[in-house]
């Protein structure tokens, strides 16, 4: 991943991993194989799939390269176990201070296997923590408003990219069209490949 990130600053992702924890707190058990806006996903593996991802985005930001952050994100279909909130509130709390060193910004890191700068990989985890907060709110039925910081870092990240892309292509799979008037969560939605209006 070349995208620049010259115009995305560096920000406090301590904001929006507390949105993440509170969403996930107010999940109820039931609703653990609800699906979820990613297609074949469940609410249960996108807890998981966040869990791993803090785990993995916190060492990036360490430097402290190994097993967590060279395993590519689709090795395998993330779950959860007994113990899931405290594990993926702890997660989201160290991810936040990792981040807040101004070092993670800087230099090279790796994360899901793929070397990249540092500010890059602050770029994606943003991205990554505001539109599946959108896609834990949406499958659970729960309010969500992101941090506007880290979703206006998402939306540079997720325009970007699909501006260096095939016409209509993004990161994550298919552009889908949004009204260039529409709010910034569903422009950015969008860019992910997500459709705003979806519902369980």
């Amino acid at each position: 991943m070349t995208t620049d990130t010259t115009a995305v600053p560096t920000l406090d992702l301590g904001p929006q991993t507390l949105i993440v924890a509170r969403l996930a707190e107010g999940v109820r058990e039931e609703q653990l194989v609800h699906g979820t806006p990613c297609p074949g996903c469940a609410v249960r593996n996108m807890l998981g799939h966040l869990t791993g991802l803090s785990v993995a985005f916190r060492d990036a930001a360490r430097k402290d390269l190994g097993p967590t952050t060279d395993t590519p994100p689709d090795a395998a279909a993330p779950d959860i176990g007994p113990g899931w909130r405290a594990e993926l509130a702890k997660a989201l709390d160290e991810l936040a201070d990792a981040w807040r060193d101004p070092a993670a910004w800087t230099g090279m890191t790796r994360a899901g296997g793929v070397d990249l700068p540092g500010a890059v990989a602050g770029a994606v985890v943003a991205d990554e923590l505001v539109i599946h907060g959108w896609d834990l709110a949406r499958a659970t039925g729960q309010e969500y408003t992101p941090d506007p910081a880290a979703l206006t870092a998402a939306h540079g990240f997720l325009a970007a990219a699909a501006a260096e892309g095939e016409p209509g292509s993004g990161v994550f799979g298919p552009v889908v069209p949004v009204p260039h008037d529409a709010p910034l969560l569903d422009r950015a939605l969008g860019l992910s490949g997500r459709a705003p209006g979806w519902k369980p």
